[in-house]
């Protein structure tokens, strides 16, 4: 089964590493079929987009699920290193998402980085598919621009 690229802001990182913006009540089981094990959901649960007992219809296509809620006005580094030690937890394919792919591709462009050790410019070039949060427009930007300019230590993952 190919990649369900109409999802929402679709990208494919990588064999384990996918990530999107909001699903639909679909999406879990199409999610499973392309072996996804695992779907880490970034998005608080009161943004309009977010979709409704996301965790049961995970749970029914038979993915672990793990809400980590990030406010978008509000990201943090303890946010990030929740998210790494849930990347770390296991080696199951996963799948990322958020409302637009932003808190996704902001924390994979840090772990990608940071955490792997991936170039610069080719960790950026995957989060700039979705956005830039140092040009972006958002009244937000600023801040995420900020959490992603920061370097990880050992310590803080």
């Amino acid at each position: 089964m190919s990649d369900p690229d109409d999802i929402h802001a679709w990208q494919r990182l990588d064999a384990r590493f996918t990530t999107s913006g909001r699903l639909q009540a679909s999406d879990p089981a199409r999610l499973a079929a392309i072996g996804v094990r695992h779907v880490i959901n970034l998005a608080v649960d009161n943004h309009p987009g977010a979709l409704l007992d996301e965790a049961d219809l995970c749970v029914a296509a038979g993915l672990r699920y793990t809400h980590l809620p990030v406010p978008f006005d509000a990201p943090e580094e303890r946010h990030f290193a929740a998210f790494c030690a849930l990347i770390a937890a296991d080696d199951a394919p996963v799948h990322v998402h958020c409302i637009a792919n932003f808190r996704a591709s902001a924390f994979f462009y840090r772990y990608h980085r940071d955490v792997l050790g991936m170039a610069e410019g080719e960790a950026r070039a995957l989060m700039a598919r979705h956005w830039t949060p140092q040009t972006h427009e958002h009244p937000m930007a600023p801040l995420w621009a900020a959490l992603i300019a920061r370097q990880s230590t050992g310590e803080t993952l």
